[in-house]
């Protein structure tokens, strides 16, 4: 099976603080971007530039920005939605737009669309002449087509992959006409519709129908637990192309709009990471060092993430397998056993009648270290 070449796009800086507290400091938020500056994520989205009225939680974007620490290497990308938000970012010789082609893109639920940004599908499609117009006047040498909502709608109900097509159909006869051809897909998913058999079957269908499709995005959220599992199946469907992933520290996230609020999420950038590494995908990514920004960011929000990795930790490697005489492990506190060792337990208790042999050779065994929460 041929494998894609991944690209984590990381936005708990955006996607993640838009349905947190208001109240969390702008100093909390540039510590928390210098720590995920430091794992080897190449691409972080620092927040949105829009108004406040709609995500107070980005009022203090500009001041983020001003205030953290770029890592050299570092993709720093930004939302904005109008002119506005754009002229405000452009005071930032730091941020990036994204380097995709030009995207024609609309949400399949209207609801959804009225509710976030204040517009209607067929204000979204209406824009779309003028995207491409404006694309082939600068050069474009190709184009992009995309859908949010993909996959169904809090609000309207399912869509089915015809629904998929026939929208997708629709936006790549604009660049057809201009002679622009297709290289880039998006498929979003706000709501949390997605499911690994119809992320597999859209995909499949997408890239039969138009092979020159060279890359493929995913916005997966994750209130219904299938987010791991539908990128699990992407991976295994788009073969050697470029594969590009948002994801969130902490699988934290989503849109006060779409009526799941904190219970939307994300996959977790950590357990994605988990994931790939594991599938013989290199992510580039410090796992040590994007678990302690995910610790970090749980200290900022005041409670657990609801990303795995973060409290079961990461699959032991032989220098870190557990003691084969480790105490009854039941809480959430005592699951912290593999970062902060024994003094987890308030009273160990080990059930069996003699200590179990250690399998393992002395030099494999693994050091417990007493490490403290930050």
């Amino acid at each position: 099976m041929s494998l894609p070449g991944v690209h984590l796009r990381e936005e708990v800086m955006r996607e993640g603080m838009q349905i947190e507290s208001v109240e969390i400091t702008t100093a909390d938020k540039v510590r928390l971007l210098d720590a995920l500056s430091e794992t080897g994520l190449s691409s972080i989205n620092v927040g949105s530039f829009v108004s406040p009225r709609y995500t107070p939680q980005m009022r203090a974007v500009d001041e983020v920005v001003r205030e953290f620490t770029p890592r050299p290497g570092v993709e720093y990308t930004y939302l904005a939605m109008n002119p506005r938000g754009f002229e405000r970012a452009a005071e930032f010789p730091v941020l990036s737009r994204t380097p995709f082609p030009p995207l024609l893109v609309c949400h399949l639920c209207d609801t959804f669309v009225r509710r976030n940004s204040n517009r209607s599908q067929a204000d979204e499609i209406a824009a779309w002449t003028g995207i491409a117009d404006r694309a082939q006047t600068l050069g474009a040498r190709s184009g992009g087509i995309g859908i949010n909502a993909a996959w169904g709608s809090n609000f309207e109900g399912h869509f089915d992959l015809d629904e998929r097509l026939a929208m997708l159909t629709r936006a790549h006869r604009i660049w057809a006409e201009r002679g622009i051809p297709v290289t880039f897909v998006m498929l979003g998913d706000p709501m949390s519709w997605n499911t690994p058999a119809e992320t597999s079957a859209t995909l499949a269908a997408v890239l039969e129908r138009w092979p020159g499709i060279r890359q493929v995005y995913l916005h997966l959220h994750d209130a219904r637990g299938m987010a791991l599992a539908s990128i699990y199946a992407a991976v295994t469907v788009v073969g050697d192309r470029d594969l590009y992933l948002d994801t969130t520290a902490g699988g934290i996230g989503g849109c006060p709009y779409c009526g799941n609020g904190r219970a939307t999420g994300m996959a977790a950038t950590e357990d994605v990471v988990h994931m790939l590494e594991g599938m013989g995908i290199d992510t580039g990514v410090d796992l040590d060092k994007l678990l302690a920004a995910v610790w970090l960011l749980e200290e900022i929000i005041g409670r657990p993430v609801p990303g795995r990795l973060a409290h079961a930790g990461p699959r032991p490697s032989p220098d870190r397998l557990y003691d084969p005489n480790l105490p009854l492990v039941e809480t959430f506190d005592q699951v912290g056993h593999w970062r902060f060792g024994d003094a987890v337990f308030t009273a160990p208790h080990r059930p069996w009648r003699e200590p179990i042999p250690d399998p393992r050779p002395v030099e494999r065994r693994r050091h417990i270290d007493t490490e403290v929460r930050p």
